[in-house]
């Protein structure tokens, strides 16, 4: 499994060691706004997520970060390079997602807001996705109502390309292709 790095994190694939921080972010309401049914998420839930990306990341080789804070060791957030999918449900058959564009995302604890750590988080990963994996093309999406991610994805060079179903809702889809990536 990969480690990445930044300036000021370390993203280390998703594992049991990272529950307390990464629940201690996902049971936040303010965090959980705009993700999936926008309520907070249990311990449960959290170790339920933990063992789902440890299973991508054998089949895949990629999956959920989580981002620790190099100055303080703390779990600041979690970022992904994943496949899309249309369903809000994941498939039993994990290959049946390999013709779904990929896709970056990520989160914060609020402890570590408007700081630019999505943003550096986000480039790393995507240098990831484009370079090692070749991607194509990369996308984002997120809550219509959730600026502050639009804000990153207008960083990261990607452009708006309008509504979309994932993850069985309308999304904001935001793309970049390859070239357009390493052009920068």
């Amino acid at each position: 499994m990969t480690i990445l790095e930044t300036a000021r994190l370390r993203l280390e694939p998703c594992s049991p060691e990272h529950l307390e921080g990464l629940h201690a972010m996902n049971r936040l309401p303010e965090v959980m706004r705009y993700i999936g049914n926008g309520e907070p998420e249990t311990l449960e839930g959290t170790q339920l997520m933990i063992e789902r990306v440890r299973q991508r990341w054998r089949h895949f080789g990629y999956s959920w970060w989580s981002f620790i804070d190099r100055a303080s060791g703390r779990v600041a957030g979690a970022g992904a390079v994943q496949h899309l999918r249309r369903e809000a449900e994941p498939p039993d058959d994990l290959d049946r997602l390999r013709d779904q564009p990929l896709e970056l995302g990520w989160r914060l604890h609020p402890d570590f807001w408007r700081q630019g750590l999505a943003s550096e988080a986000a480039q790393r990963m995507a240098r990831f996705a484009f370079e090692p994996l070749g991607a194509p093309r990369l996308l984002a999406v997120r809550h219509p109502d959730n600026l502050a991610s639009g804000r990153v994805m207008d960083r990261l060079g990607m452009c708006y390309l309008g509504l979309d179903t994932w993850y069985g809702a309308p999304l904001a889809t935001h793309g970049i292709e390859r070239d357009a990536w390493l052009a920068r």
